[in-house]
């Protein structure tokens, strides 16, 4: 079957590999389509990170470069394993793509996230929804609604960060959220806030990103620091006294200055993007106003509430898609355009088997 593996820094192939053993307690997975991650593009550019490097073993997979990539998939079960009896073949599933230890518990109230080890599904091994085939341990396998497109269920994985992200910062129906970042993370972290009933302003630079916020309705206010005293704005929007809470999404420090700098007095930030380099911030301003600055990091037993509201019709995934393409065409229409022309896309999605 067709991969795209991971050797190296600027080095993914897409190469025949033998199709994945459907082992007992594991649910074989024709993968329909599969995202490109801002992750996968840092490994492209700057890695391996979280991929083991060649010779250098994950402790828990056992694997190392080349990986087959891609943690954002959807597909249909073609195979169970012994033991699995509550999954069928021909269901529509998604899959919360963690690599963790046998013995890390994974019941509600635990944060099996942030265990010791862990890694991703697509980057430290087992597999990946960068190929037309994937075996995947059934704690991971999320069923989900026929109903659902499956190009659409590609996007429940990142969606699930956002939902994540929200769940961690305590917010409310009726609360206002400062989003700071349009990108992929940002708009799907909207479309979250405003299906929990929240009043969304969404700070971004990009004409493009504008536009597909505008076009999804994940924001009710879209700010461009360039064009309008974001200060002044949002006390307006906020009857002078701040965002009750506020999403970093990008990784520039001057985001997050905003963000610390309109937040309400005890109010809290949530820094969401994944940095590759270090931070300041303005820790009078936290003092004073007594600022909860959170981190949060993939989602932890979120994927069915997830799920839920794209079932139900409160969340649109079908605006985020702004290609598809097929795996042989995956560096240079998938990571050519995501590194050189960004702005142009928000998803990406591709198709293993065309």
């Amino acid at each position: 079957m067709k991969a795209a593996r991971f050797y190296d820094k600027g080095d993914i192939r897409i190469e025949d590999i033998p199709e994945p053993t459907v082992a007992a307690g594991t649910v074989g997975i024709d993968v329909a389509w599969c995202g490109i991650c801002g992750t996968d593009l840092h490994e492209f550019m700057e890695g391996p990170i979280f991929i083991p490097p060649c010779g250098h073993p994950h402790p828990i997979s056992g694997e190392s470069a080349p990986i087959t990539m891609g943690h954002e998939f959807s597909g249909v079960v073609y195979e169970v394993g012994e033991g699995v009896d509550d999954i069928e073949v021909g269901q529509h599933v998604v899959v919360e793509p963690y690599i963790i230890a046998d013995d890390v518990s994974t019941v509600e109230g635990e944060n099996y996230h942030l265990s010791e080890n862990m890694n991703f599904i697509g980057l430290g091994g087992r597999g990946g929804g960068l190929s037309e085939k994937i075996a995947v341990k059934r704690r991971w396998v999320h069923p989900i609604s026929n109903d659902i497109p499956l190009d659409q269920a590609a996007l429940i994985e990142p969606l699930s960060v956002g939902y994540h992200a929200f769940v961690r910062s305590g917010a409310q129906a009726g609360d206002i959220a400062l989003v700071g970042g349009g990108g992929p993370i940002g708009l799907l972290l909207s479309s979250v806030l405003k299906a929990k009933g929240l009043t969304v302003i969404l700070t971004e630079l990009s004409a493009k990103r504008k536009e597909k916020a505008r076009e999804s309705g994940v924001a009710d206010y879209i700010l461009d620091p360039t064009e309008v005293d974001l200060n002044a704005e949002v006390m307006k929007i906020t009857n002078n006294r701040g965002a009750d809470v506020a999403f970093e999404c990008t990784s520039v420090n001057a985001v997050l200055d905003s963000l610390v700098e309109l937040t309400k007095p005890a109010g809290v930030v949530v820094i969401v993007s994944i940095w590759s380099h270090p931070a300041s911030v303005n820790v009078h301003s936290v003092v004073m106003k007594e600022l909860d600055i959170r981190g949060t990091i993939g989602y932890v037993n979120n994927h069915k509430d997830t799920i839920k509201l794209v079932e139900d019709g409160l969340v649109n995934l079908e605006p985020f898609i702004t290609q598809r393409i097929a795996l042989d065409d995956l560096i240079s229409k998938g990571f050519d355009t995501l590194i050189h022309n960004n702005e142009s896309a928000v998803k990406i999605i591709v198709n293993p088997n065309l």
